[in-house]
């Protein structure tokens, strides 16, 4: 069941960050994967700067969201479209 909740919260925060970035879209799938990993990197962010989101699943959100709008700048960076 938590895995279920992961995928929910990335595809959640996958969107939303396609939106603010402004990209091409990488459909449901990529949305999910881009939110997978922004989770993990706004974690590891909010973590390292001492932030936090609030507990819960919208703390969650926030915190996925963040990370993966952060996600696509990297990746817009490296691959300079």
């Amino acid at each position: 069941m938590e895995v279920m909740w992961y995928v929910l919260i990335g595809l959640a925060a996958g969107w939303p960050a396609g939106q603010l970035v402004k990209g091409g879209g990488f459909g449901a799938i990529g949305d999910i994967i881009v939110g997978v990993f922004g989770a993990v990197l706004g974690g590891v962010l909010f973590d390292v700067l001492g932030l936090s989101a609030g507990g819960g699943r919208l703390g969650s959100l926030i915190i996925a969201t963040v990370g993966a709008v952060a996600f696509l700048l990297l990746l817009r960076l490296i691959r300079k479209d």
